[in-house]
Parts: structure tokens; sequence; C-alpha cells
């Protein structure tokens, strides 16, 4: 069976594409699978691909490259929509809505067509009009999958299916290092200005403990600003990106997420992974989902006095060793259920069913 998965760049750092990528090493253990990015910007996706996994893209803007036609949206589209008309896969997986609005516009009608989302399409209308062509909705967790539900009224039916960590082993943390990671894109949505303003009350009351921030984006210089403002050069450090955030965060005894919206939290499971109990707000879409207090990690309410009380949760795992072993041992078990031939096989049989 050859499948393709349709991203907008599987070259970006993003959770979505993290998440893809797992998905298509896992398949292609099987079958032929390739993954299509609509945008080439770099050399090398930032992420490992598995050696089965074939790589091609729609449009080619990595400096230097000639192109045929003018740059722009519609040289874009007219790309796609011919590599779309001329798809000879078996099964089309899109990862975005406005990706699976143009498989159902232009894809064979043979082929299976199913949409992988995880947030919600900020412009509903073309999806709720469009979407009744695709075969499938697959969300990764039970409420973004009732919320699919509401908005696709008139179908396609919508199917949960957890995301995939990469193939083990995953590295373990021996939980004895005195940090605090956390890792992601540094954009507003992810709020790490939450996290280093807990972290200060923190490194008051335990300032052997640091904080370590992998990632980048916008928000860095307004994150030194705030480290330097509230003088904790000493206490807080920026890692800078690395495709190898499950290594980084083996390192770690506790990972901490203070985003505000998060819909994926692929950066929870691949703590879990590492055997890391994760703390994080209630409310957060993605870490709530998976953490669960008292057996892989703690969820803290957002209220009023919410950094006092997020701030309370590290230091009681901060000191109390045998409690974070105990959470550790939670989230590896865990993340067993995303282990990657156990996610692969859940597609199979939805495949499966779906033909």
């Amino acid at each position: 069976m050859k499948v393709s998965l349709l991203l907008t760049s599987a070259y970006a750092m993003r959770g979505d594409v993290r998440a893809a990528l797992n998905l298509a090493g896992a398949l292609s253990e099987r079958h032929d699978v390739e993954v299509i990015s609509v945008r080439r910007q770099k050399e090398k996706p930032f992420f490992p691909v598995a050696p089965r996994v074939a790589m091609r893209s729609v449009i080619d803007v990595r400096p230097g490259v000639r192109h045929l036609l003018p740059r722009g949206q519609v040289r874009t589209e007219v790309a796609l929509w011919r590599l779309l008309r001329n798809l000879k896969s078996d099964v089309l997986i899109t990862t975005r809505p406005g990706l699976g609005v143009q498989a159902a516009r232009h894809a064979p009608r043979e082929t299976l067509k199913i949409a992988r989302e995880w947030g919600r399409p900020v412009v509903p209308g073309p999806v709720k009009r469009l979407y009744p062509r695709l075969d499938a909705v697959v969300t990764a967790t039970e409420s973004a999958g009732e919320e699919w539900s509401k908005l696709l009224t008139d179908g396609p039916a919508v199917h949960s299916v957890l995301d995939a960590l990469p193939d083990g082993p995953w590295p373990r943390s021996r939980m004895d290092n005195r940090i605090v990671a956390a890792g992601g894109r540094w954009v507003p949505v992810k709020a790490y200005d939450r996290l280093i303003r807990a972290f200060a009350i923190v490194a008051d009351k335990r300032p052997d403990w640091r904080l370590r921030l992998y990632g980048g984006g916008p928000e860095e210089r307004r994150l030194r600003t705030l480290v330097r403002d509230l003088d904790l050069h000493n206490h807080v450090y920026f890692m800078g990106m690395t495709p190898d955030l499950a290594g980084e965060f083996a390192k770690a005894s506790i990972v901490a997420t203070t985003s505000r919206t998060e819909d994926l939290g692929m950066a929870v499971l691949e703590a879990m992974g590492c055997g890391v109990p994760v703390v994080a707000f209630e409310g957060a879409r993605g870490p709530e989902e998976f953490v669960a207090t008292g057996y892989n990690g703690v969820l803290v309410p957002e209220t009023q006095d919410e950094l006092e009380l997020f701030a309370a949760a590290l230091l009681a795992l901060i000191d109390d060793e045998r409690r974070r072993r105990s959470l550790a041992a939670g989230a590896l078990d865990t993340a067993v259920r995303h282990a990657a031939g156990e996610v692969a096989e859940q597609w199979e049989k939805l495949i499966t069913d779906l033909r």
C-alpha cells in the first residue's frame, strides 16, 4: 500500500511536523510511504526522517534554486493542484485544514483521503463545505474528536488515534539532575513568560535547581529580557534548538509546560517517553489529555495566583524524590501506548475499515 502524508513544510520545527514524521516512519515498516512538503526551505528536515520514507516537495524555496514560474501563492496553488490531480497513492493523509480542503477538491476519487487534525480550522466555512468529500477525519485526542464531530455534522466520520513517539529505545532520565526542562517554539501561545516568572519563585527557595529552555522563535528577545530583569541569568538557560528533544529531556528530573492553548502536546509525550513527570496547567488541551495528577505528573489550575501555584507544584516535586520517581513510572506507562508500532497498527486498521 502506498501512503502519502501532505505537510505544509516537513522542514519546520513544530510538534505537528514531528508527529507526522513519526507516523510516516512507523507506517514505512510495512508500506511504501512518502512525505510531501508543500514548501522546502532547507536542505534537511529539522527532525529525523526514517530511512524508508521518501521525501519530495511541491515548491523548493531554498536560496539559489531556480524556478520556472514566478514566486507567490498562485504558483504554489497551481503546483499543488497539479500534484494532487496526478497523485498515484492508495492513501493521502493531510495535516492542516487548508491542505484537507485542497485534497477534497483535487485528489483522485479512488484515493482514500484522510485529514489528520490537531487544532480547529481558523476559517471553518471551506472545511464544512468540502470535508464531506473526504473519507475520514482523525484527531489525536477524544476532546478534539468531539469538537470536529460538532463542526462536521454532515460527515465525514471522525476517529481518534494517538500520536506516535519515535521508535525506541527512548533515553531514560536518572531523575537525579537538579534540572527543570521545557521545549518548543518560543511564541506567545506557549507562554514561556509564565514559566520564567514561576521559576523565579523556585530559584529563590531552591537556588541549586536550573531551568533549561529548548527551542527558538520570535519571543526569544522578550524572554531573555525577562530573565535579565528578574536576575535569573544564573538559573535560566536558553539552550537553543535541538532535533533530539527527548535526549535533552532525559537529562532533566521535571518537564514543565505553561502553554495556554496547547493542541498537540508532543513535548509532553516525549518527556513521558524519557520517564520524566510533567507539570502543566489545566485547560491546555494537549497536556490535560495526557497528564494525570498523582500518576504521571501534576496539573495546576489556572487562577489569579496561578504562578504561585505552579511554583508550589514544582517545589513539591523538587523536595520529594520518591514522588518524582513514582510519577516517572506512570509517565513511562503512559508513553508505551504511544509506541510507534502500536500506533501504526491503529492506523492500518482504520485504513482497512475505511477501504
